[in-house]
């Protein structure tokens, strides 16, 4: 089983702001995405992308991503892994009482097949493949 880590994705609740400040303050490159979009890709130049994507459409995607905490914080950030197989990583990851919070699902207007999970920490992980691969 092989697990790679691809981004390193900010759920943030201003998208333009946001992709306008890594965009034109910190010079990152955009691979995908304009300030206008719900998701960008930004080229660190690591092979890891930073990617920004609209705190309220992760919501949509994983509703039960916002856990309560003592100051009511929503997620801020989201590890995303690519694997060979979602469903393979995700029963594997049952097995082991991982806590799930989504069952892998096909998001086509992502091109993506999809799972979540959290760690013991409570950080929201996204496992994708690519549809069609």
């Amino acid at each position: 089983m092989i697990i790679q880590l691809t981004h390193i994705r900010l759920l943030v609740s201003n998208f333009k702001d946001c992709f306008l400040f890594y965009r034109d303050v910190l010079g990152f490159n955009i691979d995908w995405g304009d300030e206008n979009s719900w998701y960008a890709e930004l080229h660190t130049g690591d092979g890891i992308k930073l990617a920004l994507f609209k705190k309220d459409l992760m919501a949509e995607a994983v509703p039960s991503a916002y856990l309560p905490s003592a100051n009511d914080c929503h997620n801020k950030v989201a590890l995303v892994f690519a694997v060979d197989s979602v469903d393979e990583l995700y029963q594997y990851l049952k097995e082991k009482n991982v806590t799930v919070v989504t069952q892998p699902q096909d998001r086509p207007t992502w091109g993506l097949r999809t799972a979540h999970f959290r760690d013991p920490d409570g950080n929201l992980i996204e496992i994708f493949s690519n549809l069609g691969a």
